[in-house]
């Protein structure tokens, strides 16, 4: 797909439409032509064929059911069907096969073929009626698989233009690209938003509060989905939406408007009403360091539709649950204690439900959250409810209805990809977490991010380290510490070391002089040429010796061994000119290189990580809110 760095992932020029399983119900009252003519299209059934027909966003098809296959050829002289316009993949869009290779010619009747080789060889016989029928024939099939072409186009079309697209990011600044692991392959990150908008006549039945119909919306729901560059592993941390922080600089697409950054702290579920989806994610990216390739934004309307498309979601509660207080307040669900498949308003219900689940704040709300978005995956990816291709059908016009996008991710393909990346994580390496917060000095009735545990959760995101504790000690996959260069290395005082302060992250600056306190160190070891790099440099959190070319390898595992740095932080970079030395946030300290510290790429205990697998999960009630 586009800009998800994906490896491995569905080819480009696949049939989207056949892909999702959709069926001859696509075409109702498109398409006569196709069952005139017994022609068959990609994802279309023959005659006699059998079949007929909150997750917050993020829909998963699944494969499609087996198709048959196709009982017809193309006579000599049918054009090859016509595809979309240049420029486009042409979902639905196969090239007929030629006739032959025991294959007979739709508009010959078997037998034909014999007939028409005896009346030629009688000497006389005019052949040129015959000739007439068949190019009628070619004719009429070439018009009917024109017709059904272009119906399956359309209806594609049609689901792309469901999708509302917005900009990914609208602040001043970008976090950095991640650096790539040992196979070249990157990690993927996308933001999933939940709108409180009360923008239509259902989302305000849904939300209530009347007195907000029509103003600015609220991301009351935000959840990074991190999917491992070696899709092994899944990743979902959720901020709550009285988290306060402060808002960097967004300006408006639609207007030009300019929202300054914000002085003191704000509530993150603000960031929305700030020009939009792209100004939360600019948000995320200046607190966490994370790059963000995509967002999916839904609305109350668009969870409603989409679970009842799916068709139900299990969920426990350990006691009766009714979330409503004395005055009125709550969500209004209703369960009996165990489990229940939820759909529609229920589910919705679910995800906003605060009074009744716990201490009743909104760190529990993200709990019932998390064990609604593991329920969904696991449904999603047994195909529970979901075998029919006109269920699918639903699901993709719900799905693409309900959806606001970035401008990359806005077309079925590209959401058909991404659920194909999706897809490689089994459940069972599947990790819910929520942001470690404290309650905040300033408010009590808000939160902020803890220091120090919500540093380390982002740490491990954006070094791709599994939060289910299986990638062990060690970052993603790098040049094993034995394997030495067979460049030879120059004399200490000939290797130019550039060296680079990149201290900084996104809570604090970088260390002042930490660049001139490593060439004096380097210095004292013989690297007479290392130089401080005068010019700002973008926050690294890991300590690297970079090197353009080859012949400077050898040159930088020399630095490397007079560091004390182990040589698989000795990498080949395209962005250097020489031998140089970017200085991390896990060194800004001391003359010798830290060590990592057992348990440090594991997440805190205050992320409260719930893995994918766990189906016993069950959401604790409050004793006021049973019946």
């Amino acid at each position: 797909m586009g800009s998800a760095r994906s490896e491995g992932g569905p080819e480009r020029d696949q049939d989207p439409a056949g892909a999702l399983g959709w069926d001859e119900g696509l075409y109702e009252g498109r398409d006569a032509a196709v069952e005139t003519g017994r022609a068959k299209v990609p994802g279309q059934r023959g005659t006699g064929d059998a079949g007929g027909a909150d997750g917050e966003g993020d829909t998963e098809p699944e494969d499609p059911d087996e198709r048959p296959d196709r009982d017809s050829g193309t006579p000599v002289g049918v054009p090859e069907q016509p595809g979309p316009p240049a420029g486009e993949s042409g979902p639905g869009r196969r090239r007929p096969e030629a006739a032959g290779e025991g294959q007979e010619a739709p508009g010959e009747a078997p037998g034909d073929a014999p007939e028409e080789a005896a009346e030629a060889a009688k000497p006389g016989k005019p052949k040129r009626r015959k000739r007439r029928i068949l190019a009628w024939t070619a004719a009429g099939l070439a018009l009917t698989l024109v017709a059904a072409g272009t119906a399956g186009w359309f209806y594609y079309q049609h689901l792309n233009d469901n999708l509302d697209r917005k900009p990914l990011h609208i602040g001043k600044s970008r976090a950095p690209e991640p650096t790539p692991n040992a196979a070249g392959q990157t990690p993927l990150n996308i933001l999933l938003i939940g709108s409180d908008a009360r923008d239509s006549e259902e989302n305000q039945r849904l939300g209530g509060a009347r007195e907000t119909f029509g103003g600015p919306a609220l991301a009351d729901v935000q959840m990074l989905l991190h999917l491992s560059a070696d899709r092994s592993n899944m990743s979902v941390i959720s901020m709550p939406r009285d988290t306060l922080l402060k808002i960097p600089e967004c300006t408006d697409p639609e207007d030009g408007k300019v929202y300054p950054a914000t002085v003191g702290t704000r509530m993150t579920n603000q960031t929305l009403m700030r020009g939009g989806p792209g100004c939360t994610v600019a948000t995320w990216e200046e607190l966490t360091g994370i790059r963000i390739d995509h967002f999916m934004m839904v609305d109350f309307a668009g969870v409603v539709s989409m679970a009842d498309a799916i068709g139900g979601v299990p969920v426990c509660v350990d006691a009766n649950l009714h979330s409503r207080t004395s005055d009125g307040k709550g969500s209004g669900l209703k369960l009996k204690k165990g489990t229940t498949e939820i759909k529609g308003e229920d589910a919705l219900a679910w995800l906003r439900t605060r009074y009744g689940f716990g201490d009743g704040s909104d760190i529990a709300r993200a709990k019932a959250q998390h064990m609604y978005m593991n329920s969904l995956v696991r449904k999603l990816r047994e195909n529970t409810g979901l075998s029919s291709p006109n269920k699918l059908r639903n699901l993709a016009e719900e799905a693409t209805e309900a959806l606001t996008v970035d401008e990359e991710l806005a077309s079925v393909a590209e959401l058909y990809a991404l659920a194909e990346e999706l897809k490689k994580v089994a459940p069972n390496r599947t990790t819910m977490a929520t942001m470690p917060w404290i309650w905040s000095p300033s408010d009590r009735n808000r939160v902020e991010p803890k220091p120090d545990d919500a540093e380390q959760l982002f740490r491990l995101v954006r070094e791709d380290i599994a939060l289910d504790g299986r990638d062990g000690d060690s970052p993603s996959p790098s040049p094993s510490e034995d394997e030495t260069s067979e460049d030879p290395a120059a004399d200490p005082a000939e290797i130019a070391v550039l060296v680079r302060n990149g201290t900084g992250s996104p809570v604090a600056a970088p260390v002042a002089g930490r660049a001139s306190d490593l060439v004096k160190l380097l210095t004292e070891a013989g690297f007479t040429r290392a130089t401080a790099d005068q010019n700002q440099v973008e926050n690294r959190e890991e300590t690297a010796i970079l090197y353009p070319s080859a012949e400077l390898e050898g040159d930088a595992q020399s630095v490397a061994e007079a560091l004390g740095m182990p040589l698989g932080t000795v990498r080949k970079s395209a962005e250097v000119s020489g031998v140089t030395l970017e200085i991390g946030a896990d060194w800004t300290e001391g003359d010798t290189f830290p060590k990592p510290k057992k348990g440090d790429n594991e997440p805190p205990d205050s992320a409260e990580a719930l893995n994918g697998s766990d189906d016993t999960a069950c959401m604790e009630v409050d004793p006021a809110f049973t019946w």
